[in-house]
């Protein structure tokens, strides 16, 4: 079975996709705890806690269920192992011979410059064509298929987890290992930036109501970890605007300020067209991924190529950097590892717009869902590079005028306001559409996500949390903030 990651539901599974509304789904079951809080919180951690037992019961029948079935993948492995083999050749897409052809091979005088280019460019494109239409037929890598999720002990992180998904309206029976095995990853990913942001909040706080001095520390707190003036201005003035109509104890305290927290994330994802940043099926959809040197932009694009292919969409992808030193060879193993096939320009300093050329021109003509453009790393003040991607945002709108275009700025957490300065000015030069977040586990500043949303007015599409293949995926406020705050 399929998981759509971008849309959070099963292959086949209708009104499973809960992501629009994370916000609206948490408010409809917190209120069941705050009218009671001694009984009526207990029957609900114990309601939380069968309901938790009930799913890993499922989950582990489910996972029992796919170990004892081998003949069902014993039919699917031949099937990989040809497109397998067919992606070696396809490897080198444009070899110099063929180029060298229609040069010699057609008097050069009855042809111009023009003519003679225009004439290598569709034999390239021809070859390139030719050489990959097997892979569309392996959607499925062999490589990222033994690396499936296994069902852990049932401990608080389960519990945990399940309790998060439960919180936003799932059901038992639409709960799935991939979406537990990612709040695992992502309660992981952000253990630095919990550390010393819960700890210090829970010390300020203590068990009295809160006080103008309470709000003082928490400002302090909020600070500290990268939240941003403007967020922490916002959520304090909330919390002053509460304590000036009724007392507040600590753990409304709490769950007040992470319906601010939410809300500051949701609001520039309310103002997009699509809630939710998905391939659009029947239409080419291509995903330009920006940014400074460093960051993570590569290895991000190889992350979402896997994501593509493993919620069953059809990827390509266009390997632009082609200034640093083995980019080229960086994003084909990213594309061997996901089974995606990689158009590039072996020579030199090459095009990069002549390159993003080839692979739209390849995408249409196999029917590709999703091409992914790596760009080489630039900073936001140096023109000449700024105008190099408004070049490659005009070669697509030339040749595909109909597809679904985004511009994603892959930012380091760990660089806190610096990569918030970095969104504003790539916001202003380069279109931005989205922020892929990166490299939260590494870092104590995962407050800079509130801080890109709130100031810089971009909406977070994507957040990775782990080096691993699997640790990246589409951003979901509730359970950021629940992962944030866990605890």
């Amino acid at each position: 079975m399929v998981y759509d990651w971008f849309n959070r539901s099963a292959e086949g599974v209708a009104g499973d996709a809960q992501e629009p509304q994370p916000a609206t789904a948490a408010a409809a079951a917190e209120p069941a705890v705050e009218p009671g809080q001694d009984s009526p919180q207990a029957s609900d951690q114990d309601d939380a806690l069968a309901w938790a037992r009930e799913a890993y019961a499922r989950l582990k029948a489910q996972q029992e269920a796919a170990r004892t079935a081998p003949p069902a993948e014993a039919q699917v492995t031949p099937d990989l192992q040809k497109p397998a083999e067919s992606i070696e050749p396809a490897e080198p897409p444009a070899p110099p011979e063929p180029e060298a052809e229609p040069v010699n091979g057609p008097a050069a005088p009855a042809l111009s410059l023009l003519e003679r280019a225009a004439a290598q460019r569709a034999e390239r494109l021809e070859a390139l064509t030719a050489a990959d239409s097997p892979l569309p037929a392996a959607p499925v890598p062999a490589a990222p298929a033994a690396a499936e999720p296994e069902l852990g002990d049932f401990d608080d992180t389960f519990t945990w987890s399940a309790e998060v998904l439960a919180a936003q309206g799932k059901r038992v029976d639409q709960i799935s290992l991939e979406e537990i095995d990612w709040l695992t990853r992502l309660r992981q990913g952000l253990e630095k930036t919990r550390q010393g942001f819960v700890s210090q909040l829970l010390e300020n706080l203590g068990d009295d109501p809160l006080t103008p001095a309470v709000l003082d520390d928490l400002e302090t707190t909020l600070l500290r970890a990268d939240v941003g003036v403007q967020a922490t201005d916002q959520v304090l003035e909330a919390l002053r605007r509460r304590l000036n109509t009724e007392v507040v104890d600590p753990a409304e305290g709490i769950r007040f300020l992470k319906e601010q927290l939410r809300e500051l994330l949701e609001t520039p994802i309310r103002r997009c067209d699509h809630p939710l940043l998905a391939p659009q099926r029947g239409r080419l959809n291509v995903w330009l991924l920006v940014g400074v040197n460093g960051v993570g932009k590569t290895t991000t694009l190889g992350k979402l190529a896997n994501l593509a292919v493993r919620s069953g969409y059809s990827a390509l992808i266009a390997a632009a950097d082609t200034f640093r030193a083995a980019a080229v060879q960086q994003v084909q193993v990213w594309g061997e590892r996901s089974g995606v096939p990689v158009i590039a320009n072996p020579s030199a300093n090459a095009d990069p717009a002549a390159v993003v050329y080839d692979a739209i021109g390849a995408a249409q003509a196999k029917g590709t869902d999703l091409v992914l453009v790596d760009t080489a790393g630039r900073l936001q003040t140096k023109h000449n590079l700024m105008e190099e991607l408004a070049k490659v945002r005009r070669i697509v709108d030339k040749l595909a005028p109909d597809a679904a275009v985004e511009s994603l700025l892959v930012l380091d957490a760990s660089q806190g306001q610096n990569g918030l300065r970095q969104a504003m000015a790539f916001a202003s030069a380069a279109g931005l559409t989205g922020v892929v977040l990166t490299k939260l586990d590494g870092s104590a500043r995962g407050g800079v996500a509130l801080a890109v949303a709130s100031e810089a007015g971009l909406p977070i599409r994507f957040i990775g949390a782990g080096e691993g293949i699997r640790d990246l995926r589409p951003f979901n406020s509730f359970e950021f903030v629940e992962a944030l705050l866990s605890g």
